[in-house]
């Protein structure tokens, strides 16, 4: 059950390192292989950095976000619990709070969390479920 972080949907719309293996994961969800779960900030944060990408316009970064909904990726919304131990996480693991949110829920529902983020897999890997992209 792959959990994705902003950095790896966001493959699903640009050019980038990575961009097949974050393909070829869409398409195993799509074909029912697997199972996304997201929570609600990645549509800011994927908002965000394709509002700062110079070749999407206005309606690309809107049909992007339209997109994911569309896909049927379960969006979670946070719960304060969760944000609390993301604290914690963030503390122990000298992480930012956005992406420890995103290992913390990975790690209450039982999820693999999926990143492509370099440094975040490095401090957060021997937690067993985070795996790099």
């Amino acid at each position: 059950m792959p959990f994705f972080k902003h950095l790896d949907i966001i493959k699903w719309f640009t050019q980038e390192e990575g961009r097949e293996r974050a393909i070829r994961i869409r398409e195993q969800f799509l074909m029912g292989e697997v199972y996304i779960i997201i929570p609600d900030l990645i549509l800011y944060e994927i908002a965000n950095a394709l509002r700062f990408n110079p070749y999407f316009t206005s309606q690309d970064i809107q049909n992007a976000i339209e997109s994911i909904y569309n896909s049927g990726v379960d969006i979670v919304a946070p719960l304060s619990t969760t944000l609390k131990r993301s604290v914690e996480t963030a503390l122990t693991k000298d992480i930012t709070i956005y992406d420890s949110f995103y290992v913390t829920l990975a790690e209450e529902i039982g999820a693999k969390f999926v990143t492509a983020d370099k440094k975040l897999h490095t401090k957060t890997k021997e937690m067993g479920f985070v795996r790099l992209l």
